[in-house]
């Protein structure tokens, strides 16, 4: 964590799920605060995989066990592309986030879906998008709805250069196997969602970084220090982080900055459900019809999408996803 303590770009995700409420035309202040139906979550199928011990903890190799060698060049192309995004993948992103504003410690930290512990899954089946997918693959979905951008065709050396990172940082672990820290906690699941206590959360603890309106900061230079929460920079619909309970995950564990888990359960979910029921880029998997797109790829208890929220149909007002056009 000391290189992200004092690096403002990466203190976004310190930020990410907490910044000060309310923009124009947006009272939650007069949304209906109804409960939210939980669905059960489905038990592990047989022949999941294994679990090690909750106590067994995992420390990937420090940047000075890079080689100094073709390979250590990859992997040090692959850090820096993870790290800042914006400057060595352009032309494959259409936001202003960055890998590690949700991967924190350039994708080390545990509990905050760290590289090693998603390079150790892979391949593996995804019902997103309904077969067997490689690492490369999972990385392609990265781009096209967290970045909300254009996938890098496979064994383009922005993949190639992501996955050998992946595969230096998880040296030495077990693969098939998911450790302590892989992905984001799961938080008992609440009754109902409480947006009135999300704005409060919100406004109390990510305001300054984030802004009321939830756009973010930039530099005088022009460079994004504190990225968009929603609107058309942020992520897009069909991101992970637009799952309300990945959110509370991350939220609970990782902020605000530097003071994780000093959240409640409630006001990680409440300030997630908040961040969650603005607008942003449109799914990818859109094809005109938000009632068939609400249908086909959402819908649960923790997904907003196609739902009405203080007035506003979330979704149907969105801007297309991809790369805005300059």
């Amino acid at each position: 964590m000391s290189d992200i303590a004092s690096d403002p770009k990466t203190w976004f995700a310190g930020v990410l799920f907490l910044a000060a409420a309310g923009f124009a035309g947006y009272s939650i202040g007069s949304y209906p605060v109804e409960p939210v139906k939980v669905v059960t979550a489905p038990q592990p199928a047989t022949g999941a995989l294994p679990q090690t011990p909750k106590d067994s903890k995992f420390s990937p190799p420090g940047d000075d066990k890079i080689p100094d060698s073709e390979f250590g060049k990859s992997v040090r192309l692959g850090q820096a592309i993870f790290y800042d995004t914006q400057n060595n993948a352009e032309e494959f992103i259409g936001n202003s986030l960055q890998c590690s504003n949700c991967h924190l410690d350039k994708g080390r930290q545990p509990d905050s879906a760290p590289l090693w512990a998603a390079y150790l899954v892979y391949p593996a089946y995804r019902a997103k998008n309904g077969h067997v997918n490689t690492f490369q693959e999972r990385l392609q979905g990265c781009f096209e709805y967290s970045m909300n951008g254009k996938a890098p065709p496979l064994g383009d050396k922005t993949l190639v250069a992501l996955e050998s990172y992946a595969y230096f940082l998880a040296k030495g672990a077990p693969t098939g196997t998911v450790l302590p820290g892989q992905g984001y906690p799961k938080l008992p699941r609440p009754d109902k969602f409480d947006f009135a206590n999300g704005k409060e959360v919100y406004s109390q603890k990510c305001a300054l970084c984030h802004g009321a309106d939830g756009a973010g900061q930039q530099s005088p230079d022009g460079q994004t220090v504190f990225p968009p929460l929603w609107g058309p920079k942020s992520y897009n619909w069909g991101a992970g982080m637009s799952s309300i309970n990945n959110a509370a995950g991350f939220i609970k564990a990782n902020m605000p900055f530097s003071q994780g888990n000093t959240l409640t359960d409630k006001q990680a979910w409440d300030v997630a459900a908040y961040i969650d029921s603005h607008e942003r880029p449109q799914d990818p998997r859109f094809k005109g019809s938000l009632a068939e797109t609400q249908k086909e790829h959402h819908g649960g208890a923790y997904d907003l999408y196609g739902t009405t929220v203080g007035g506003v149909t979330l979704g149907k007002d969105s801007v297309p996803s991809g790369p805005l056009p300059q």
